[in-house]
């Protein structure tokens, strides 16, 4: 009777390791990162090299012209206006907010 406990916790361990693995597996330079399962929020710095990685790619802030915001995505360059989403490469990219100071995009898994 007692290796149901243990089966039951042994079969949980993979499940609780990835979930704090993907959470470490967020962060970056002159940014913040906040990260689910399938999606990140990135606020990038501006006015210097940022960058983060998440979801198994680096995302990089190439630059900001008015409202319109050049990303890097795993390699991939795409350019988003605020307020509006892109795909690129196997993810959804769209710019959340724009300030001065910085750019909030939120990178999600396609699909």
């Amino acid at each position: 009777m007692t290796s149901f406990p243990l089966r039951r916790k042994l079969a949980v361990l993979p499940f609780v390791l990835l979930l704090l693995g993907g959470a470490a597996a967020c962060g970056g330079e002159n940014s913040k990162t906040s990260c689910g399962v399938n999606s990140c929020t990135v606020t990038f710095d501006r006015g210097v090299d940022a960058s983060a990685s998440v979801l198994g790619v680096k995302a990089e802030l190439v630059k900001v012209q008015g409202e319109m915001v050049t990303l890097k995505i795993g390699g991939q360059t795409v350019t988003v206006p605020a307020g509006d989403g892109q795909q690129s490469d196997g993810f959804d990219v769209s710019v959340q907010s724009v300030t001065k100071d910085h750019v909030v995009v939120k990178i999600s898994h396609s699909g």
